[in-house]
């Protein structure tokens, strides 16, 4: 089965398993990453399961507006979410965004990582 955004689910990797929120490539189009969010939201929600999610910015243009929006994203799907790892924020929005999400509350165990690799590997290892 594949999500909204193209990602194998479940996705599996080194023993463990994993989603992937591709909000990456979308550069300046917001609209198009926002209708995205949405999308992963509801499939989120009828998996009915705790999830390890690595979200890929990579080529996205992170305005405030997507700031928020992301931010509101997570909020949304707190419950459903074990682990949250963020790859592709400039050290600047990685801040702005910890903000953001420190003043929803959203206390999942949550990185920010540069390798794609580095952030999947820390979402499957149990420490």
């Amino acid at each position: 089965m594949k999500s909204p955004g193209g990602s194998i689910f479940p996705y599996y990797y080194k023993g463990g398993e994993i989603h992937c929120l591709k909000y990456g490539s979308k550069y300046n189009n917001e609209e198009k990453l926002f209708e995205l969010m949405k999308q992963e939201e509801e499939f989120i929600f009828n998996t009915n399961k705790k999830l390890k999610i690595w979200v890929d910015l990579y080529e996205t243009s992170v305005t405030n507006r997507v700031l928020q929006e992301l931010s509101n994203n997570m909020n949304n799907l707190r419950a459903h979410i074990d682990k949250l790892s963020f790859v592709g924020l400039s050290g600047i929005n990685i801040w702005r965004l910890r903000r953001r999400m420190k003043k929803l509350e959203i206390t999942q165990r949550i990185s920010f990582y540069k390798d794609p690799e580095d952030a999947k590997t820390w979402l499957v290892n149990e420490r």
